[in-house]
């Protein structure tokens, strides 16, 4: 892995303290994927301890503050779960949790709508996986990696050591978006590769074929996984221009349309907004976890997400 430029290392020194809250945009052109994620994740928890305190009892009393540095293994996630603070429990063993990443990596996930202002849908994805990989390697979980389009694209079998993390680092900063999206026969394969339960979480912007995703993530909530669906949009697909007449490009099939956006806008946002409730309604009625990000969302709040399901399973 290449080091950081001088721009780069400049660059993350002046925002590493709350990285969590920066721009995506911004993060998202340093150079070296290990210092941002790490920036990242020391920001969120960082901004977690110091999190204003309430409703506590005497019951925490035994439990002492997270400091900077403690390891993540003995965090008490009930705790956290109940009162949005971190605290560490010594001498209590590890959950050994077992989390696959399953990110889209199709042609759609390269789409970005205004190149100044946001990163593409993948770059903001492949932050998001090296985030989350490095706080589930901090707490002693064991990760793995499954990169698909039409076709799994990269595996990564789980494991909880920092080499391993790296290893998975260099996974995802060689991928490339390319293809059409099959999501359902990537969460087929990999609930044959899970020998016991664990979590999935998906990374995708969901533009795939719907009933036979929601039918293999429902199947793997049967076999007792824990399912979260991170479902990641340009602030750009949200809302049509206001300008009259566009070519409308479809990045997967090459297709053009001809269409005036103006006409167009008030039934495209409706579909958009029937598209985004009903993967939450399905999520939610198969005992998974929904949550929409645009591109221009902090990772921070990703993760804190990611945290809440997190603690249910401590």
């Amino acid at each position: 892995m290449s080091e950081p430029t001088a721009t780069g290392t400049s660059s993350l020194d002046a925002a590493r303290q709350r990285l969590d809250l920066a721009s995506p945009r911004e993060i998202a052109g340093l150079a070296h994927l290990e210092l941002v994620a790490r920036g990242v994740v020391e920001g969120f928890l960082i901004g977690l301890h110091e999190s204003p305190r309430r409703g506590f009892s005497a019951e925490f009393a035994e439990n002492r503050s997270y400091n900077r540095g403690d390891d993540l293994r003995y965090l008490d996630w009930k705790v956290y779960a109940r009162t949005d603070r971190l605290f560490v429990k010594q001498f209590e063993e590890e959950t050994n949790l077992r989390a696959y990443l399953l990110l889209d990596v199709s042609q759609s996930m390269g789409w970005v709508s205004a190149p100044d202002r946001f990163p593409t849908k993948l770059e903001y994805a492949r932050l998001l996986a090296a985030s989350l990989s490095l706080l589930l390697t901090q707490q002693g979980d064991a990760t793995g990696l499954i990169a698909f389009d039409d076709a799994i694209r990269g595996h990564i079998r789980p494991r909880s050591t920092r080499r391993h993390w790296r290893r998975l680092l260099a996974e995802l900063t060689g991928l490339e978006p390319s293809g059409k999206t099959d999501a359902g026969s990537a969460i087929k394969d990999l609930s044959g590769r899970l020998q016991r339960r664990g979590m999935v979480v998906l990374i995708s912007d969901l533009l795939v074929e719907p009933e036979t995703t929601r039918t293999a993530l429902r199947y793997l909530r049967h076999r007792g996984h824990e399912v979260i669906l991170f479902h990641i949009l340009d602030p750009g697909e949200l809302e049509l221009p206001a300008a009259g007449e566009a070519i409308f490009f479809d990045p997967e099939t090459g297709e053009e349309l001809g269409a005036n956006s103006a006409a167009l806008r008030k039934q495209y946002r409706e579909a958009v907004q029937g598209a985004i409730a009903g993967w939450r309604r399905d999520a939610l009625r198969a005992g998974a976890d929904y949550a929409l990000l645009t591109t221009d969302t902090p990772l921070g709040l990703a993760l804190r997400q990611f945290l809440r399901k997190r603690a249910r399973l401590a």
